[in-house]
């Protein structure tokens, strides 16, 4: 298990981002929870202080939405001595419902932070990784960056863009004694659905039950996979056989897949 002095999640206050902060702070010094719900972080930084006196927490409310609220993150960090070392790329947002449909302040929103803050947070970090001698960047993207799917189609879209960015940019660092990961979950049962769907929508995404995964097994693998340097990981076995079969079939028979996909946007 490698160990890290610093590490800094985005879109802590929730989901994966709350469970990768609980399952990192014993192997870590130093904790820095992002999001945009300071009552949320406070309440989780209060609990880990509790069950890990030894471990540092610092709560840093901002909107990654706003590139000036990035800036001020990074201010905030050289002001505080903070060098994070450990850099996980959670915070994201999804859109369910048809392209044409959508409203663009939420498609621009979901672009934002699921492409341009992921970006601007690994580049405003990497250069004190580097300068430090190493570091990890994970970066969380989707079993859904592998697929066209119709009704999630910007969001799949960001995520192809996340696990493809994951990939060239692991290959840069190697150099460096940077690791970079791409987690890519199926289905987990977090508020992101709940938040995904449009108002005037009375159903949910449609995902069979067998498919979902804890988020305590995607961070768990997660974690086990950056100890092993490994480029990309698709939690649980049933995930993981999922993208296997995907990769496999060319265009042709996805689009015809996809076509056929429940829809209920």
């Amino acid at each position: 298990m490698i160990s890290h002095a610093c590490a800094l999640i985005t879109g802590a206050s929730a989901g994966l981002g709350e469970e990768f902060a609980r399952q990192l702070a014993p192997r870590v010094m130093q904790l820095v929870l992002v999001a945009r719900r300071a009552d949320r972080l406070e309440k989780l930084a209060a609990g880990i202080r509790a069950e890990f006196p030894d471990t540092a927490v610092t709560v840093i409310d901002a909107d990654l939405a706003e590139a000036a609220e990035r800036t001020r993150l990074a201010e905030s960090l050289h002001a505080q001595g903070l060098a994070p070392d450990l850099l996980v790329n959670n915070a994201g947002l999804g859109d369910y419902g048809e392209f044409a449909t959508a409203e663009w302040p939420r498609l621009e929103a979901m672009l934002r932070v699921n492409v341009e803050a992921l970006t601007h947070l690994t580049h405003l970090l990497l250069p004190g990784m580097r300068r430090n001698g190493g570091g990890a960047v994970i970066n969380l993207s989707s079993l859904a960056s592998l697929l066209p799917i119709p009704d999630f189609a910007v969001y799949a879209a960001t995520k192809a863009y996340v696990t493809s960015f994951s990939e060239a940019l692991r290959i840069e660092l190697r150099e460096h004694g940077i690791r970079v990961l791409a987690v890519c979950p199926g289905p987990v049962r977090t508020e992101f659905g709940n938040v995904a769907r449009r108002q005037e929508s009375l159903t949910g995404i449609p995902t069979s039950a067998f498919f979902y995964v804890p988020r305590q097994q995607v961070v768990a693998e997660s974690l086990a996979a950056l100890d092993r340097d490994r480029a990309r990981v698709f939690p649980a076995f049933k995930t993981a056989a999922a993208a296997m079969v995907i990769s496999a079939l060319p265009i042709v028979l996805l689009r015809l897949v996809m076509a056929r996909r429940p829809r209920r946007a």
